[in-house]
């Protein structure tokens, strides 16, 4: 572990991430966004799934600095009578996790079309990249809407709240998966002419343990970069879904569906409901697409300059 350590102290990207201002303050930002997510039940100062937490006769109470507002809600509270801060805190942890985990199924799907269809090439190459061409003729946030209104219709609105976080991964993972399979690909043709891939076959191996154990591992720099980036786009994609009404519901609200609930409110003075967690939005994609720059200009070997 420490040699490991070691290597990563003194390699290009560590070098860079130390002179690179952006990347640290993004990365920091990122950072305590992530942390105070995953420990909202300890650091937020309501749990808005309590019943007893909810004070439907404080709804729509402005932030502390405003006239009506109270130290007992920092930032007010929503049209519930939740706690806004606590609210955003618990959203923002279902946000990022239909995030990471769409990503997680994209990159495992693609990934695995990537390397079958760059390293056997031929007809299954052409199946492969023909269909990614058709679901990327195909808005996903169309086929969402249509999967989603046929899904509530039939198990009903409530029902649907319950499965609404698996519902969210698998559409967005499964319409996105073609950005991996190119990028994986156009790697695994560069990487399957080079002499270490022609004496692991002379050595003997066969082809799935070139694949993953040869072929991939140097592939990573492209994966881990787009990666970077895809999260943001699904955290992105969420929100799109939350807001159209087709995503987590009101009563288990992500940063999407809290922009949603308080967006009717934004011109009857209630602004705070809706503004607040939109920036808080921003500033998590802004802050991971600052990450996934980094890691694109890091990692170019044609940038290096030694």
């Amino acid at each position: 572990m420490k040699r490991q350590w070691r290597r990563f102290t003194g390699s290009y990207l560590w070098y860079s991430f130390k002179r690179d201002k952006v990347a640290m303050v993004s990365f920091a930002t990122f950072l305590i966004l992530f942390v105070c997510a995953f420990l909202a039940p300890w650091i937020s100062p309501y749990n808005p799934y309590d019943p007893a937490n909810i004070d439907i006769l404080a709804a729509e109470t402005p932030p502390m600095w405003m006239d009506g507002g109270t130290q007992e809600y920092i930032m007010g509270t929503d049209a519930q009578g939740r706690d806004l801060l606590s609210t955003m805190i618990y959203g923002m942890r279902i946000s990022i996790t239909i995030g990471v985990f769409a990503v997680l199924l994209q990159a495992f799907l693609g990934i695995v079309i990537g390397l079958i269809s760059g390293y056997f090439g031929g007809k299954l190459d052409s199946f492969f990249m023909r269909m990614a061409d058709v679901q990327l003729s195909f808005s996903y946030l169309m086929v969402a809407i249509f999967i989603s209104a046929v899904l509530q219709a039939a198990i009903g609105v409530g029902r649907f709240g319950e499965i609404a976080v698996p519902f969210l991964i698998i559409v967005i993972g499964l319409a996105q998966w073609p950005q991996y399979a190119r990028t994986v690909r156009a790697s695994v043709l560069a990487e399957k002419k080079k002499e270490y891939v022609e004496a692991a076959r002379v050595a003997g191996f066969n082809s799935q343990r070139i694949m993953w154990r040869h072929i991939l591992p140097n592939c990573m720099s492209p994966i881990l970069v787009l990666s970077t980036i895809q999260v943001a786009n699904a955290v992105m994609s969420e929100a799109a879904l939350s807001f159209l009404g087709l995503g987590m519901p009101v009563t288990r609200p992500s940063l999407g569906s809290l922009i949603n609930s308080g967006f009717e409110y934004i011109f009857s003075g209630s602004w705070w409901i809706t503004a607040f967690p939109g920036i808080l939005l921003v500033v998590l994609v802004l802050a991971v697409n600052l990450l996934g720059d980094f890691l694109r200009d890091a990692l170019n070997p044609k940038l290096y300059k030694g």
